[in-house]
């Protein structure tokens, strides 16, 4: 595996809390590479318990895994943009309203601070994908951000197109290699993956 030791990563999490488990584990994987974590919490991500897990167990994965407290306000996450000390920012997941209100200019929490600050440094954001509208009222919300400067897209595909078609899912297997591309300024490709069942999306 390429080695990111000296390079500073944004984590943003956000409220898709069924890919936590996945999440994580990428997390471990990312930290392994020598990659200096940050991670960054919404509001949602630091306050909801649901059938998941409790928000404080979250906090204290990240916090573990990372070896660094999260970024839990929006005035925690400005510096971001003034000192400069991210060299990529990762959401993972990204809500479907999150992703939304980053391709509309809205920043009303800690994650889209955090990519609003960075994005100002002319550094790479790259957005792992969990939304349930995917294909409907975000899909003009992806369209937007794909044509964006400096943000990228974990490939991702239908994860179950019988019974929610317009579910759209990053394949979290892909998350580093992403990474890896965005440092070089490419989208790794393909980013629309096939739609037939696939174990990393599972």
């Amino acid at each position: 595996m390429e080695s990111l030791k000296g390079k500073t990563i944004g984590f943003g999490m956000t409220g898709s809390f069924c890919m936590y488990e996945k999440i994580f584990a990428q997390m471990e994987a990312l930290k392994t590479t020598g990659a200096d974590l940050i991670p960054v919490f919404s509001d949602a991500s630091q306050n909801t318990d649901c059938r998941f897990g409790k928000a404080e167990d979250f906090i204290k994965r990240a916090e573990t895994i990372s070896g660094h407290n999260i970024i839990k306000t929006i005035p925690g996450a400005e510096p971001i943009g003034p000192k400069s000390f991210l060299d990529l920012m990762l959401i993972a997941p990204c809500t479907g309203n999150t992703l939304a209100k980053l391709a509309n200019g809205i920043t009303d929490t800690p994650v889209l601070m955090a990519a609003k600050a960075h994005l100002r440094n002319q550094k790479p954001l790259v957005i792992f994908l969990s939304s349930n509208d995917a294909l409907g009222m975000n899909f003009k919300n992806i369209g937007l951000l794909f044509n964006c400067k400096n943000i990228y897209f974990v490939p991702f595909g239908q994860d179950n197109y019988r019974k929610k078609p317009t579910s759209m899912v990053s394949a979290p297997s892909f998350i580093i290699d992403t990474i890896l591309e965005a440092f070089r300024g490419k989208q790794i490709q393909p980013v629309i993956l096939s739609p037939k069942p696939q174990k990393e999306m599972k």
